[in-house]
Formats: C-alpha cells, sequence, structure tokens
C-alpha cells in the first residue's frame, strides 16, 4: 500500500509545525519579560490559586501593620502627655511643700494658689490634647469630642469610657481611657482615708500606715475627742457604733492603732473635735485636688493646725494622682514594646506570604532561558524544514 502525500498538505503541515512552535517561544518570550510562570489562572489553576491566597494574606498584614502604626503614634503621643502631666504635678507638689514653711504669710500663699490654678489649666489642657488629626488622645471611646469639661462644679470627664482598639489580630489601643487617667486615683493613702472633721482648728490627722493587713475591717472609724479636767481622751467608733475603746488617753503624735490601720493625731484637739478614717475609693480626681489645694491656699486666717492638715492632705492627694499617672504611662510604654513585637510578627507574616506567592507564580529564570532557546532552536529548524520543503517541486527535481 502506498502512502501519497500531497504538496498542499506538506505546506499545511509545515505551518502549523511553525504557528505552534511560534506560540511556544511567544510564550517563553511572555514569561521572560513578567517574571511570571502563571500570568493568568489558566496558565496553572492550583498555582494560581495559591498565589491569591498568598497575595490575600499579605494585604491582611498590610493593612494590621497600617493599624498598628496608627496605635504607635497614639500611645507615643499619649506616654509624652503624660510625661508633661506628671512634669506640671511635680510642679504643684513643690508649691505645696513650699506652703508648708511656717514663715509664709497668707499673701504669699495666696501666690501660690495662683501658680497651682495656671498649672492646673495646663493640665487641663494637657488632658484635651488631641492627635492632629481630629481625635482626642484621652477620649476613650469617644475620641471625637473633647473629653473634659471646666464645669463651674470643677473639671467633668465627657468622653467615653473605655478604648478604642484596632482589629481583633492585633487588639492594640487607638486610644486612652481619659477618665481612669485622671479622674479615678485612689483617695487617701490607697487602702485608707483619714479626714479631720468639720470645725477641727488646733489639731491635724496624717495619711497613716497599714500596720496588719490581715486585720482590716473595710469599716468606717470615728475618733471622738473630750476634754474633762484638762485631760484629752478619745472614743473610737466602728461604723457609729462605740467599740471598746471609749476614753483612750490621747498624746500628740502618738500612733493609734485600729484594726490594722496605725495613723497620728497632732496638736490639741478641742472637746466634740472629730477625725474620720474610711474606706479609700476609685474616685480622686487630679483636678479636684488641686482645685481644693487652690481653695485652701487663697484661704487666709487659718491656724497653724489647718495650714498643716491642708498641707498634708494636698500632698497626699497629689502623690496618689501622679501614682496613677505613672501607672498608666508605665501602662502605655509597655504597649509601645508589644507595638513593635507586633510590627516584627506583622513583618514576618507578610514575607512569609510575599515568598509563598512567589514560589507559587514566580518564574525560574535559569530553566526559562533554557526552554526558550530550546523552543527558538525548534522554531528555527522548523522554519528551515518549511522553506526547503516549499522550494521542492516536479521542475526542480527534473533539473537536479
Amino acid at each position: 500500500m502506498s502512502l501519497r502525500i500531497s504538496t498542499r498538505q506538506l505546506a499545511e503541515s509545515g505551518i502549523a509545525t511553525l504557528q505552534k512552535r511560534q506560540i511556544e517561544m511567544s510564550e517563553s518570550q511572555e514569561q521572560l519579560t513578567s517574571g511570571k510562570r502563571v500570568a493568568r489562572a489558566s496558565d496553572d489553576p492550583a498555582a494560581a490559586a495559591r498565589a491569591e491566597r498568598a497575595l490575600a494574606g499579605e494585604m491582611r498584614a498590610q493593612t494590621s501593620q497600617r493599624a498598628v502604626d496608627a496605635s504607635r503614634t497614639a500611645m507615643s503621643l499619649s506616654e509624652t502627655a503624660m510625661g508633661d502631666a506628671l512634669e506640671l504635678m511635680q510642679q504643684a507638689r513643690e508649691a505645696m511643700v513650699a506652703a508648708g514653711n511656717a514663715s509664709y504669710s497668707d499673701q504669699e500663699r495666696r501666690n501660690l494658689a495662683e501658680k497651682v490654678k495656671a498649672i492646673r489649666n495646663q493640665l487641663l489642657t494637657v488632658a484635651n490634647r488631641s492627635d492632629g488629626a481630629g481625635s482626642y488622645l484621652f477620649g476613650g471611646q469617644g475620641a471625637s469630642t473633647q473629653p473634659f469639661a471646666d464645669a463651674p462644679g470643677g473639671v467633668a470627664y465627657r468622653g467615653i469610657s473605655g478604648e478604642r482598639r484596632t482589629e481583633e489580630g492585633t487588639d492594640l489601643p487607638l486610644t486612652v481611657n481619659g477618665d481612669g487617667v485622671f479622674m479615678t486615683a485612689r483617695t487617701g493613702n490607697g487602702v485608707y482615708e483619714t479626714r479631720a472633721g468639720a470645725g477641727v482648728t488646733a489639731a491635724w490627722i496624717d495619711n497613716g500606715q497599714v500596720s496588719d493587713p490581715a486585720a482590716l475591717t473595710g469599716s468606717t472609724y470615728t475618733l471622738q475627742f473630750s476634754v474633762t479636767a484638762g485631760a484629752t481622751t478619745y472614743a473610737v467608733l466602728r461604723d457609729g457604733n462605740p467599740t471598746a475603746v471609749t476614753a483612750a488617753p490621747y498624746t500628740s503624735g502618738q500612733d493609734i492603732t485600729v484594726d490594722g490601720m496605725t495613723f497620728r493625731v497632732s496638736g490639741t484637739p478641742a472637746a466634740g473635735d472629730s477625725f474620720t478614717v474610711a474606706p479609700s475609693s476609685s474616685t480622686l480626681s487630679i483636678f479636684d485636688t488641686l482645685d481644693r489645694a487652690v481653695a485652701q491656699l487663697a484661704t487666709g486666717g487659718r491656724s497653724t493646725a489647718q495650714i498643716a492638715q491642708g498641707n498634708t492632705d494636698a500632698l497626699r492627694d497629689i502623690d496618689q494622682s501622679m501614682a496613677q499617672l505613672q501607672g498608666a504611662r508605665a501602662v502605655a510604654g509597655e504597649m509601645l514594646v508589644r507595638i513593635e513585637g507586633e510590627t516584627s510578627r506583622l513583618a514576618d507574616q507578610k514575607l512569609a506570604a510575599q515568598e509563598q506567592r512567589a514560589s507559587a507564580e514566580d518564574l525560574d529564570m535559569t530553566e526559562a532561558i533554557s526552554k526558550f532557546q530550546s523552543r527558538q532552536t525548534g522554531y528555527d529548524a522548523a522554519l528551515k524544514s518549511y522553506s526547503m520543503v516549499q522550494r521542492l517541486s516536479l521542475f526542480d527535481y527534473l533539473n537536479a
């Protein structure tokens, strides 16, 4: 059986081969130009799907990093603001220490009152500081509203308690709860608060300390003083009820211990004078502290005992407010450290996603160049073969 192939068939076969080789070479050229092995999903559906997942992971890391950057800015500004607030409170404390000088006149104390008032106003400005982008650092969850308002009854918090935070994956703060920083320090010494009763002019009580934590009861105690035949005694009431201490002799500056609490009353209490010892609470406002300090410094004609009591209370409350500020500032510092950790984690996550994407779609240049050269050689061979076939005819054969 003979097989006859016409010239037309040879030509069509040669053209088809040339077209196939040309398409293959064009594909190799396109890959070399783009550097991508997978330019379309049809090139390799499985690899394209892997690359798409990797790209999604990379975009998530970039989005999270933007949130982390916003948190870094907010925490840096907040930490700086709290540092400024602490410096102002230190100035107020120095003024109160100076006010305790027995040689100071009422006018000198009034001058100090003006200084503390100016510090208080500066502190309010710090508390209402913004991030420069329309949000307030200490606004809590209501960061778009100025958080602190100076009202006739004192500074009030108008923000929303809590914090705005980034997405769940990073969970970093974007604002600080100003109520917790400026308005909720512990009263007294942090465990209990000592207070002089109304009308006490010749005695004062110190801040006290905890001498036996296990003996604390959480009750409110009242020391009532009596003077009989020149002898001063005191009775202790617990939540308004008498205790076993009914006529204890009083000595100025001597320790008095009641249910794990030790404190001192100094001076000369008059008959009917009283002092209260109550559990501490988280209700101390830094602004109220300074307002009370200003009021008592501006009041003239006070006795030595009243000045001592006022200064003792003011210094105690300033110290408690500063401790609250320092604690909040430390938290902001810890957040900045954590933010650096999140930045490093997200950078690693982004790099891993980029590597996965590259593995799925990038071209092996060495292999691609070799393949291109091979296809180019095949194309050249096909082209030469086709040209030789095209020259064949009966006349060429007879003339040969």
